[in-house]
Parts: structure tokens; sequence; C-alpha cells
């Protein structure tokens, strides 16, 4: 990877990382800040991304990297602030985090703690070292990833969330991150890290909003771990603004004959790029990925996802679907990835792509990579206008033209839309949809 030739970001955040191990004294020997200071070095080798670097060939951050950000700042947010975020009817575990940072004073955890424990990230360092050392950067490859090991490099705020063997967590755990910025540029980096035991289940989301006009810079990383039989369910919603950048990477890493159910939509984001990895580590494995993403104006959204199947007699099924208006672009690069001891392997991926713009574009790359021979994998990609037929058949029933266009264009959603299992952020995306689309009477 070549370093971007600006390069005043990554100095500013190379000098904070070694003015806060001064201030360490005996923690700086830990195992744990030790894989921090090896991210860090990896940080440092690779520089920010470019355009030439083949997983960045669409997806520019020289923007990103001309902003001045302050990463301190912990935002000025009341209950009333909040109060506008609010998603009606909504129940659960629910968490705020302003500029990366928990606030307790605004959450509410309502699952008991033979159910579920909910840490934030700092406190788990403390309270179980060993849980986290085993897990900690074991997962998100940090070696060829300057974002991830950006991230890894600075760990402190987040979630650290643990649900024992066999237990089912009954209420959502709901993550709401907000970045505050009404002042000025700020920067959030948290780092999740889920453990979820044998025959466990729980469902998370997470959310991502904007406040203010200033740009605001969201470099996030999730881990998931799931034990043999777990069922997790995963949802992640972003309706950020435009001068929002948002790098995103969430890991999944599977044991014997556990499931994995994800949906993530994208609404509105200046430049997002999300990264959405499974490693299919084990027997009767079984993934499910859904994808939405909706541009407009000048907006970027970029999706990489990888499937690696490590292991025989396992399934996944991918589908990805995107509405890109105006002069949006958009990315998708799907990867899956069949080991030669995976036998008995069914995978699937779908990328389904309208432009509603002849300004519009979108660049996609499905991937096979293929090591064994007894295998059923299939991919395909279409990139395209609205179908005519559909269109002129509602105009003839008296439909007028726009809303003719708004109604395909929700029912070209809707595949995804119905995947959400939440029934109360379910009825919120739809109600941001149709106002993203067209109010549709």
């Amino acid at each position: 990877m070549t370093p971007n030739s600006n390069t005043d970001l990554k100095a500013q955040l190379i000098a904070d990382f070694q003015a806060s191990e001064t201030r360490l004294n005996g923690a700086s020997k830990t195992p744990f800040f030790g894989r921090k200071k090896d991210a860090l070095n990896a940080f440092d080798k690779l520089g920010f991304p470019t355009i030439r670097h083949e997983e960045w060939k669409y997806s520019n951050v020289k923007g990103l990297v001309s902003h001045v950000f302050d990463f301190n700042d912990r935002g000025d947010l009341t209950a009333d602030d909040l109060e506008a975020l609010r998603i009606p009817n909504l129940e659960g575990n629910v968490l705020y985090f302003v500029n990366g940072v928990f606030h307790p004073e605004f959450s509410s955890i309502v699952s008991p703690e033979s159910e579920l424990r909910i840490l934030n990230f700092g406190e788990a360092i403390m309270q179980f070292p060993d849980v986290v050392e085993q897990h900690f950067a074991k997962y998100a490859d940090f070696s060829d990833n300057a974002f991830t090991a950006l991230n890894t490099a600075f760990a402190q705020h987040g979630v650290f969330l643990h649900v024992p063997d066999k237990a089912v967590v009954q209420q959502p755990v709901i993550l709401r991150f907000i970045a505050d910025a009404r002042v000025q540029n700020v920067a959030a980096q948290p780092r999740n890290l889920f453990v979820v035991g044998n025959r466990a289940e729980v469902k998370v989301a997470e959310s991502f909003r904007t406040l203010g006009d200033n740009a605001a810079f969201t470099n996030i990383v999730t881990e998931v771990i799931l034990g043999e039989e777990a069922q997790f369910e995963y949802y992640k919603v972003q309706n950020e603004s435009d001068q929002t950048y948002h790098i995103g990477t969430t890991h999944i890493q599977h044991a014997r004959a556990s499931h994995s159910y994800t949906v993530t939509v994208s609404l509105n984001g200046g430049f997002i790029r999300n990264n959405l990895n499974l490693v299919l580590d084990g027997e009767r494995v079984d993934a499910h990925m859904y994808g939405l993403y909706l541009p407009s104006g000048r907006q970027h959204i970029d999706n990489h996802t990888l499937v690696d199947h490590a292991q025989p007699n396992s399934e996944s099924s991918e589908l990805y679907k995107g509405i890109l208006y105006d002069r949006s672009t958009g990315v998708f690069n799907g990867k899956i990835f069949v080991r030669q001891d995976a036998q008995k392997t069914n995978a699937y991926q779908s990328c389904r792509n309208v432009l509603a713009s002849d300004q519009a574009t979108m660049n996609t790359k499905p991937q096979l990579e293929i090591y064994a021979d007894d295998v059923k994998c299939s991919h395909g990609t279409t990139t395209g206008q609205l179908n005519e037929e559909a269109l002129f058949y509602l105009q003839s029933r008296g439909v007028p033209k726009d809303k003719a266009r708004a109604l395909l264009m929700l029912a070209f959603a809707e595949d995804v839309i119905e995947k959400m299992k939440i029934p109360a952020i379910k009825e919120y995306l739809e109600g941001l949809i149709v106002e993203k689309i067209g109010e549709v009477e």
C-alpha cells in the first residue's frame, strides 16, 4: 500500500498515541497494550490507503485525511437533544454513545446479568482481562488494514458484551452512536467485543446519527465470537450527515453449527465504507447477509463483504440492493472464499442496483475463490434503470409517474427491509425510506 501524501492526520494520531503511552506507567507492559502498540506500528507502516490500493480503488479517502479532527470532544448533548433522535416504541437495552464515549445517564440496561453482561470496553479491560486478552484483535486483522490498525491502537471506548452458555437474551441490545459535530470537527473510534456462548442467543442493533454541520469521522470495529450452536442477529443502520466519514468493520467468527443473520441499511452519509467479514470455522454453520443503500447528492457508500468458508457442510447467502440518486456513487465488493477442506459448501451471493439518475455511478465486483471441488456456489450482479414496463403499467392505471416510480422503488427496497426482525426499528426505517424515496399516499 502506498502511503497518502497528506500525512498531517497520520502524524497527529501517532503523536497522540505516544503521548498517551507516557501516562500509562506499568500498564504499557501488559499484553493488551502490546497488541495496541503492534497495531500502531502497522498503521505507521501502512499509512492511509489511496486509490492505488486494490481494496480502495473506488473509495478515495483524500477528503477524510485533509480534515483536522478533535478525537477527545465528548460532546454536550442533553436529554432534549436525544428526544429528537428517539425511535418510537423501541424497547430493550438501549445504550447511548456520544463521540464514541458511553453515556450511562441516557442509557438503560434491562436484561438481567444471568442473560447478559454489558460493560463499557474500558471497564471490561479491568474486570474481564482474561476474556478481553483471549479475543481482542485476534479476528479483525490489522496487519493490512490501516483503519482497523488505527482503531485497535486507540481501543478504549465501546461495548463489551458477554452472553453465557445457553442464555437467551429476551430484549435486544441497541447501541446508538451519535456524532456531536455542532461546535467543531469530531472523531470517534469505538471498539466493540461481543462474546456469545454455546447455544446462546442475542440480537444487537447499531445506529449512527450526526448532529451539526461540521465534519465527523467514525472509525468503528466490532468483533463477534459465536460459540457452538449460538444464534446471533445483527442490524446496522446509518443515517448520518453529508459531512460524515464512516469506516466500519464487523468481523463475525463462527463455531460449529452457529447461525448469524445480518442486515445493513445505509440511508445517508457523506462517505461510508462498511466491511463485513464472516469466517465459517465449523461445520453446519448458517450465515445470512442483507444490505440496502440509498445514496443521494454526492454521497458515497461502499460495501465490502467477505465470507470465508473454512470448514465443510456450511451455507451462506447474501443479498445486497442499492438505489442511487443524483451524482451519488456506490461500491459493492463481495468475495466468497471456499477453502480446500470446505467440501459440501453452499454459498449464494446477489447484488442488484437501480440507478435513479443518469449521473449516478455503481461499481460492483463479485468474487468467487474456490479450492474445494464438491460445492454449490453462485454470484451475480445487475445494475440498471427501473422496469419501464412496470412503470407504464402503473401509469396506465392512473398512478402519476412520480408516485409510480416511488412505489416501484419501495417494492425494490422491501426485500431487504422485511428482513429486519426488530419491529420498532423496521417501522422507523420504513418511514425514513418513504421520506427519502418520496411520499407515497
